[in-house]
């Protein structure tokens, strides 16, 4: 049973989130061979203020 999990920055909507989620479980069934009812997917909002990359929060990356 393949679990995945996604850290993403908050804002996606409701349906990018459906969407995505059954990308990911299809993905999964075509390579894998997994059944879709055997994988889970967890989702982690996260707000740009608590990502950084290179030292330096998103939340204060100039935008360009």
């Amino acid at each position: 049973m393949p679990t995945i999990r996604v850290e993403l920055f908050e804002g996606r909507t409701p349906e990018q989130k459906k969407n995505f989620v059954h990308a990911l479980t299809q993905a999964c069934v075509d390579t894998l061979g997994s059944k879709p009812e055997s994988v889970d997917v967890l989702l982690f909002d996260v707000s740009p203020s608590n990502w950084a990359t290179g030292g330096e929060l998103w939340s204060e990356k100039k935008k360009g």
